[in-house]
């Protein structure tokens, strides 16, 4: 079974910056990024390939980046110039079925699930 970690959330002031990891066991062929603030539905941030190709949700395109150490299985996001709006409860997730094209933009999609680390951001 998939299984994943997630470690990394804090506060920061507007214009911070935070680096959330994400280590996982097994394979996959789709990791995302998501994040729900309260009251508010789950909203997509990134997802990567297994090839490493990543596509961005527009509010974070330039803001955010998502990189992996192979090696040891961890997949990080790096936000800079972080916001208000930018605070919310971050997952990973991970689909283990292979997908055809891109990999998909909605939660339903994926099976496996982080723990969840808040990022909160102050003005």
């Amino acid at each position: 079974q998939v299984q994943l970690v997630e470690s990394g959330g804090g506060s920061v002031q507007t214009g911070g910056s935070l680096i959330l990891s994400c280590t996982a066991s097994g394979s996959t062929s789709c990791m995302g990024w998501f994040r729900q603030a309260p009251g508010k539905q789950r909203e997509w941030v990134s997802s990567t390939r297994s090839d490493g190709s990543t596509t961005y949700v527009d509010s974070v395109r330039g803001r955010f980046t998502v990189s992996k150490d192979s090696a040891k299985n961890i997949l990080f996001l790096q936000m800079n110039s972080l916001t208000p709006d930018d605070t919310a409860m971050y997952y990973c997730a991970a689909r283990v079925r292979s997908y055809e094209g891109g990999c998909p933009r909605i939660s339903a999609a994926y099976s496996r699930w982080g723990q969840g680390t808040q990022v909160t951001v102050s003005s």
